[in-house]
């Protein structure tokens, strides 16, 4: 320390040293801005008063949800052997997922198409033998018309 100068106590204003801010995010454990969806809800006239616990659970709440579909859009990529998330494998996750296709039943998202989905009805008919007829055996005709031959 330099001669003269003594260290004040942080209880006054003027010479206090000011400690370092720490965001309601930060105190939370959270990586969502909890002070924005506090000043979102405030401004959205939702309700006269809001509560301080409110914008914390809103915040863990989507936080949770952002990482569930990160995860799963995230798993959908790996499986189409691509290293980018794009709109077609959050479709994909969020339709695979019960939960989630529920939640988000009606809602489009843009450039993700449709699930793949061959209806049962257009699926080409399974035979009994399909492949293991023997050359003794005659087919049956397909149409009435050949029998006539």
């Amino acid at each position: 320390m330099e001669a003269g100068k003594t260290p004040k106590a942080a209880g006054g204003r003027k010479g206090a040293a000011r400690r370092k801010a720490v965001s309601k995010s930060q105190k939370a454990g959270l990586q969502f801005p909890v002070g924005r969806i506090a000043r979102f809800l405030k401004k959205g006239r939702y309700a006269q008063r809001v509560g301080i616990g409110a914008p914390i659970y809103l915040a863990a709440v989507l936080e949770y949800l952002a990482a569930e579909v990160l995860e799963l859009a995230g798993n959908a990529a790996r499986d189409n052997k691509k290293t980018r998330i794009i709109p077609r494998h959050v479709l994909l996750a969020v339709r695979n997922d019960d939960e989630l296709g529920k939640l988000l039943a009606g809602v489009t998202i843009a450039h993700g198409g449709v699930l793949p989905n061959i209806h049962s009805v257009l699926l080409p008919k399974k035979t009994k033998g399909s492949g293991s007829e023997s050359a003794d055996e005659p087919k049956s005709p397909k149409s009435p018309k050949s029998k006539g031959k």
